[in-house]
């Protein structure tokens, strides 16, 4: 597998979130000028140039770092390669982002386990919540 520094183009983008069923709450119109904008991202293809898997950072810069888009597509999962690919992401924020900044993500039901071994938890008193923008009407 071979692992790049860099943001997956929206070809790649739509392609993965698909592969997981996110086309219906994905906005890959968007994804033209959100992609750049990314802090810091990076993609996993195979030995035949195939994208197996992506994951970005978004946020200040300063403050707030939120993990994004972890994806691997059904095709390579099981294989370590999300494992990989957050510690990249997490090697990159350690050497970025200065003390007590916040870094958050939100992690797919079931999937929470995977997420702890990097050190996420559940904090008392606080719980992810989030609202998606309805399409706006004339």
């Amino acid at each position: 597998m071979l692992f790049t520094e860099r943001v997956p183009t929206v070809e790649e983008y739509s392609f993965l979130c698909t592969a997981v069923g996110w086309q219906n709450v994905m906005n890959f119109e968007a994804a033209h000028s959100a992609l750049p904008a990314s802090l810091y991202a990076v993609v996993v293809h195979d030995e035949q140039g195939k994208i197996a898997g992506m994951a970005r950072v978004v946020g200040d810069g300063f403050i707030y770092f939120y993990i994004q888009d972890v994806v691997i597509h059904p095709e390579f999962q099981g294989q370590g390669l999300g494992q990989a690919l957050l510690q990249r992401v997490m090697d990159w924020i350690q050497g970025h982002a200065p003390e007590k900044a916040f870094i958050g993500l939100f992690s797919a039901q079931g999937k929470e386990d995977f997420y702890r071994r990097f050190g996420f938890e559940n904090h008392e008193g606080l719980t992810g919540m989030f609202t998606v923008q309805a399409a706006q009407t004339s």
